[in-house]
């Protein structure tokens, strides 16, 4: 696949968009690759674009080629301190659709004040990596549908990973789950990156909310990680999502980036 949209250059050569395959364009001037433009489905279903450019210009003119072979709506993410990124895609016609808060977590319960904290009343937190992958599964799909039906899956922030169609649960030794009775009612996933494990999710089924669970799987996570050794990890929670940032601000959490994803209809 060779599309070639041409254009003139920064200087004096002419700049050559191509695209070069069905999520790639390059950007050549004089011989020389100043500018790559990728897109991107994620697992949600929407198209995501990112564009690296030596120059305005040179983004510029990606940006219009790309938009020129691709279905709307498409979304794209950037650090809200990045302002020149940020003017970049309004020039290409982007809007803020959501923000997305960072936090740097603290594991340690002398600082969170989680020390005391226990599950509620015949709710027992199973270990990562101890729960039956099954009932795992089953419970990631009912929370994945209620938010679904409610706020919507794409406000919910989450590791974007590659995986098989209609598969959620990568790796089901990350998560720790809460068991109420028999019955699985809330999860947290702790993804265990070198440099800060990252808090992907936390989620409790809609009808066990405001009963502490989610506290309760918190707790275990941080503890879990400050017996290991770890100081702190990362976590990222939407804007518009209250309850979680409420939680983590309450155990110590601090707010280091803001990122915004930006939507192009």
């Amino acid at each position: 696949m060779n599309f070639v949209h041409s254009t003139p250059g920064t200087d004096s050569h002419p700049v050559a968009v191509t695209r070069v395959s069905e999520t790639q364009w390059h950007a050549v001037e004089d011989d020389l690759t100043v500018g790559r433009g990728v897109a991107a489905r994620r697992p949600d279903g929407r198209l995501f674009v990112s564009i690296d450019a030596w120059h305005g210009a040179v983004f510029d003119r990606i940006a219009d080629a790309m938009l020129a072979d691709l279905p709307t709506p498409l979304y794209t993410v950037v650090d809200e301190a990045d302002h020149d990124s940020m003017s970049a895609w309004e020039r290409a016609g982007f809007a803020t659709a959501r923000r997305e808060w960072g936090y740097v977590v603290p594991t340690d319960p002398q600082i969170t004040g989680l020390g005391s904290v226990r599950p509620p009343s015949g709710v027992t937190i199973l270990p990562a990596g101890e729960a039956e992958e099954g009932p795992l599964r089953a419970l990631d799909r009912l929370i994945r549908d209620e938010v679904e039906a409610t706020a919507g899956w794409q406000t919910m922030p989450a590791e974007v990973l590659p995986r098989p169609a209609g598969t959620t649960v990568l790796d089901p030794s990350k998560y720790a789950v809460a068991r109420h009775v028999d019955a699985y009612v809330g999860l947290v996933r702790v993804a265990p990156l070198t440099r800060q494990p990252r808090i992907g999710l936390i989620a409790v089924r809609s009808d066990r909310h405001r009963r502490g669970i989610a506290r309760a799987l918190l707790t275990h996570a941080l503890g879990s990680l400050h017996r290991s050794g770890t100081a702190s990890a990362w976590a990222e929670v939407d804007e518009s999502n209250a309850a979680a940032t409420a939680l983590f601000e309450s155990i110590g959490a601090r707010r280091t980036a803001g990122t915004l994803e930006l939507v192009r209809h």
